[in-house]
């Protein structure tokens, strides 16, 4: 099974990331360069574990961790092959690539469930309803909305501790879309981190926590941490391969891409790792715990790293609420 990353141990490719050094990787022969979502690193790192097998070390692949918007500044100055993104690309980054005439292709590899988790010995919510988060996170609850009490008056009189994405993670953009209704709204007095694994620990140790990652960390620490229902209007439901395949886990359910720069896989090394990565993807997709699209998309995908269609079929906006059809649609049309 494949490790998560955290701050202490990166894996295989981001060590080597770290080893090799920013500036020589971007421009040296036999090496693709990748940073950007920590919640994407699982699947882009187990693919690149792979492929480096695959080719007996004759290619290395490194994989960083900037969080998305992290990874869109270096990706848009040129400096890495692929970004691993929690979200699609924002106008503003539309426009820094296109600055630097930096063109891209759009490839969506998974679908992620948001996963709100409280601390096991959290008796008390095991269902929180989308008007009751959006309470905890929207910014007038800053220094306001300090106990639980305060959100649900069923909940005890206790302080609640908070613990989400950073501001360059995507995760905490598409959480801030869905929950308070605009990406990057959010109260600042809370533990933040674009990576998740710190997360993890900060509930795992705090009755009194709550906070919000992707699925698969959600599902290698289910002995540390516990997910909570959302309700969103019809109920609590939990996160789950049918939840989110039926559209019913909602609105934390997201497509998650990597984005890939069209020069840079003229390079044979750049277009053999994505040509595996879509060969390969429903595979690894399930072995790090996220549900992979229909096999038409990763074969879209490869038509479209064929074909050279760059672009993005999102226009620049945040959206939520995405329904796995919807986005073979789209992506079909690109």
């Amino acid at each position: 099974m494949l490790k998560l990353p955290n701050s202490k141990a990166l894996g295989l490719s981001a060590l080597l990331s770290v080893l090799v050094g920013g500036a020589s990787v971007a421009g040296a022969a036999g090496i693709v360069k990748i940073d950007g979502s920590s919640t994407v690193y699982p699947i882009t790192e187990a693919v690149a574990e792979d492929f480096q097998i695959a080719k007996k070390g004759a290619v290395k692949v490194t994989v960083g961790i900037s969080g998305t918007g992290g990874g869109f500044k270096k990706f848009c100055r040129g400096e890495i092959d692929i970004v691993n993104a929690s979200r699609p690309i924002l106008k503003k980054e539309m426009d820094d690539c296109k600055a630097l005439d930096i063109q891209y292709i759009e490839m969506p590899v998974a679908y992620d469930a948001l996963t709100v988790v409280v601390n096991p010995k959290n008796d008390w919510s095991k269902v929180i309803t989308v008007a009751e988060l959006k309470k905890i996170w929207e910014p007038a609850a800053q220094g306001t909305i300090t106990k639980w009490s305060q959100v649900n008056p069923t909940w005890p009189d206790v302080t609640i501790k908070l613990y989400g994405a950073g501001a360059d993670s995507g995760t905490f953009d598409y959480f801030t879309e869905a929950i308070v209704g605009k990406a990057k709204s959010s109260r600042g007095d809370y533990t933040a981190s674009e990576d998740d694994n710190v997360l993890v620990q900060g509930v795992a140790s705090d009755k009194n926590g709550l906070g919000f990652f992707g699925f698969a960390y959600y599902v290698e620490n289910q002995k540390k941490v516990k997910a909570v229902a959302v309700d969103s209007g019809k109920g609590g439901v939990i996160p789950s391969a049918e939840t989110v395949k039926d559209g019913s886990y909602e609105p934390l359910s997201r497509p998650i891409f990597i984005y890939v720069n069209v020069k840079a896989a003229e390079k044979p090394e750049v277009k053999e790792y994505v040509e595996f990565y879509m060969k390969n993807a429903e595979n690894l997709v399930k072995e790090v715990k996220f549900f992979p699209l229909p096999a038409q998309a990763y074969t879209i995908n490869l038509e479209h790293l064929n074909k050279k269609k760059v672009g993005t079929v999102f226009g620049g906006k945040p959206e939520v609420g995405l329904r796995i059809e919807e986005l073979l649609k789209r992506e079909t049309s690109l």
